[in-house]
């Protein structure tokens, strides 16, 4: 970490009650600085993390999570622009150098807090959209700006609602994997690519030249892009971004609760908590519940499945709610269960499916440290299916991971690209035992 001249005022001899207030808020700042890096460093020590420290304009972000943390000390509700993190962040300087962030979930969301406005600040303010050639794209990946990477495309009115702005129309239906911000001196510039037509395209925004000079204390830590690298394989997934480091974290994985935990945390969520139910046997690895308006069944490694048996509205060819508030409602749903129990791992919304007529199903995944947690049988973290805009059931696989302290050495970014021959992710696979090890999984 930088050194700071951090100097207190010599004192008078009589204290006003500026001087004191002065001095609690002083203390108060390196008491949070102080319990902030000891769970830092508890959290995460890898060498990638002291790389994060040496790079990191650390105590410009005290400030802001000071700013965020409540005077009563009550919990601050999640706020909807969580759901935009990520899976990588780059920041790039005036000189083309580039940190990069992707393997430590705290660091990447520390830097997502202080740069989340860049983004959503673009999407308020960007003009006619317009197709832009790939030299185009590629030039101004090159100079100083902000770029998102994300692991499954999300839908560009999605990303915009959850960081608390709008889309441009017709640009509001366009899938988005990637997407990067310049800071221009005079005004700025969005672009992106769609991922269903893998067409570029740029619009101007208002110009982040206060931002600027902000990001260019972020200290180059060797990110690069695939079509910088000159790797066989690259062309077939030039934008996949590069990290240095070749260990990664173990995932010690166990029950996040018991049938009963389970039960009660599910039924409240689901708004049947104050609800009677009679238990049924179903199997000796299982629990099952049966109340007047709901089904729900749970099995001893957490897998619950929850159907909605009252009655629907009138007409179920109709939506009263659009993709957006279902995604939103299911993302609160999922949240307040499985994501509240799952340890040091994240809950992402991943898709949205028409099954039936009136019938639509929201599924989320579960991530941690930059790597996607496989399932048995490919199964979703979590999937809330709605009828007419109505929960009517859900599927919750409630598991609990968190950082073994124990590191797997893997082949290089730039070794596995080659070996991929294409684009590729970290991997996690929960299949029974207590420890996950990570592994490079081809995309």
């Amino acid at each position: 970490m930088d050194k700071h001249d951090i100097t207190a005022p010599v004192g008078t001899g009589t204290d006003t009650e500026a001087d004191k207030t002065s001095a609690a808020e002083w203390i108060k700042t390196m008491l949070i600085v102080l319990l902030t890096v000891s769970a830092l460093l508890f959290g995460w020590r890898t060498a990638l993390f002291n790389d994060f420290f040496s790079a990191v304009p650390f105590f410009g972000n005290v400030a802001d999570l000071m700013r965020s943390t409540p005077s009563d000390g009550e919990p601050v509700e999640i706020e909807a622009k969580e759901a935009a993190r990520p899976l990588s962040i780059v920041i790039t300087n005036k000189n083309g150098e580039r940190f990069g962030v992707r393997y430590n979930t705290i660091a990447r969301n520390i830097i997502y807090d202080n740069v989340s406005d860049i983004i959503s600040g673009a999407f308020a303010s960007a003009l006619t959209v317009s197709e832009v050639s790939e030299a185009e794209w590629r030039n101004a990946l090159s100079g100083a700006g902000v770029y998102f990477e994300y692991f499954k495309p999300v839908r560009l009115s999605f990303l915009a609602g959850w960081l608390g702005t709008h889309a441009a129309v017709p640009a509001e239906n366009f899938m988005l994997g990637r997407l990067f911000v310049v800071l221009g001196d005079d005004t700025g510039r969005l672009y992106y690519q769609d991922a269903e037509s893998g067409i570029f395209y740029g619009a101007d925004t208002v110009s982040f030249d206060g931002k600027s000079q902000e990001l260019e204390s972020y200290r180059p830590n060797g990110a690069v892009f695939a079509f910088e690298t000159g790797v066989a394989g690259a062309s077939n997934a030039p934008y996949m971004l590069i990290m240095p480091g070749s260990e990664f974290a173990g995932i010690h994985v166990d029950p996040a609760g018991s049938a009963t935990e389970i039960l009660e945390i599910t039924l409240a969520v689901l708004g049947h908590g104050n609800e009677a139910y009679t238990t049924l046997p179903d199997g000796s690895d299982a629990v099952r519940c049966v109340g007047t308006q709901f089904n729900i069944r749970i099995d001893l490694v957490g897998h619950v499945y929850y159907r909605n048996t009252g009655s629907l509205p009138y007409n179920e060819e109709r939506y009263p709610l659009n993709e957006n508030d279902m995604i939103e409602q299911a993302r609160i749903i999922v949240a307040d269960t499985v994501g509240e129990m799952c340890g040091d791992a994240e809950v992402f919304f991943e898709a949205l499916e028409y099954e039936t007529p009136g019938g639509c199903t929201v599924s989320f995944g579960y991530y941690i440290a930059g790597g996607r947690i496989h399932l048995p049988e490919d199964a979703f973290a979590a999937r809330v299916t709605f009828t007419s805009g109505t929960v009517t059931g859900a599927e919750f696989n409630y598991r609990c991971f968190t950082y073994s302290g124990e590191f797997t050495r893997l082949l290089p970014e730039k070794q596995a690209l080659a070996a991929a021959d294409g684009e590729f992710i970290l991997g996690y696979y929960d299949e029974g035992m207590e420890i996950m090890l990570p592994a490079w999984v081809k995309r």
